[in-house]
């Protein structure tokens, strides 16, 4: 999430505080982001030292006011129709603990990927009461919470795939080793020579 650029995007509409924005953000996020007094002015502060606001008032007073910049408006506009890099995928704690969970001696992966998807489960049922319990027309939180919904349903879905997954593999590698045991028994025991008659290949020679 950009800090930087919500502020920018909120002081596009008209100069405000530094408090005003934060309850401005909060808003506009449906409350689902809370931010604290000293992150924002921090941005604030970054936002002013690159040209991209400017503060109007006594800088000792906390009710100094900040308003965008022509640099700011355009970076603003840049971000905006900037795609984000999806190129590669990013690492997620949740994957690397199920792939890591594959190599670990005694580790039980599929009670693993059980454990993660009750508590997805649980987090998703929170989101849906939030949503049931929002007013429809607050816009932003609801499109807030159904951003989580589908994100939460995604990671459920992937862990449903991946145990079928693991499963699978499981069972077509009992199923092969199975099968060769016919195999040995049907080729049966190495032929052994008996004793009297390697004494008289040995006369022979």
């Amino acid at each position: 999430m950009s800090v930087r650029h919500a502020m920018l995007a909120l002081l596009s509409e008209g100069p405000s505080y530094g408090l005003q924005l934060r309850e401005e953000f909060e808003a506009r996020t449906g409350d689902v982001w809370p931010l604290n007094v000293g992150q924002v002015y921090t941005t604030l502060q970054r936002l002013e030292r690159d040209g991209l606001v400017v503060s109007e008032g006594d800088d000792d007073s906390p009710q100094k006011a900040f308003r965008i910049t022509e640099d700011g408006v355009r970076e603003l506009d840049t971000w905006l129709r900037t795609t984000p890099d999806l190129s590669s995928p990013p690492r997620d704690e949740l994957v690397m603990k199920i792939l890591i969970a594959l190599r670990v001696p005694g580790a039980n992966v599929i009670e693993v990927i059980q454990a993660h998807r009750r508590y997805l489960v649980e987090l998703m049922q929170q989101w849906t009461r939030i949503k049931e319990d929002s007013h429809p027309a607050d816009l932003s939180l609801g499109l807030a919470v159904d951003a989580e919904l589908f994100r939460l349903d995604a990671v459920v879905r992937w862990l449903d795939a991946a145990d079928g997954r693991i499963k699978r593999v499981a069972t077509d590698a009992a199923l092969a080793k199975t099968a060769e045991l016919p195999k040995a028994a049907e080729a049966g025991p190495l032929p052994r020579m008996s004793l009297s008659t390697s004494r008289k290949e040995r006369t022979r020679r």
